[in-house]
């Protein structure tokens, strides 16, 4: 299987915030995601695993239990399970996150 990334639409997410859906199977998922300078990616948690990666810019990740962290081009985080995370982006920044298993609720 493969995915060409031109072919694939944008979901606008609202708030200066797009979403890619890329490769992905019942237990591995590959998301791209857009954000304007100052959007917000709101604090939630939810019962996957995920790796973020950030492509391009920089922002702010912020995680339950630990001191906010600015993040810039090629700096990665992790997510375990159920734990609440956001970010606000600092300057436009672009994001390649990987979710373990897949997330239905994107699909």
């Amino acid at each position: 299987m493969y995915v060409e990334n031109k072919k694939i639409p944008l979901t606008d997410l609202g708030g200066g915030v797009v979403r890619k859906v890329l490769a992905y199977s019942e237990n591995i998922m590959n998301v791209e995601l857009h954000f304007d300078k100052g959007a917000i990616g709101a604090p939630h948690s939810h019962p996957h695993e995920q790796i973020g990666y950030i492509i391009e810019g920089s922002l702010l990740y912020q995680e339950e239990g630990q001191e906010d962290k600015v993040l810039v081009t090629g700096d990665t985080y992790y997510v375990a399970p159920n734990v609440v995370h956001g970010v606000v982006a600092l300057e436009e920044t672009k994001l390649l996150d990987v979710f373990t298993p897949m997330r239905k609720d994107f699909v």
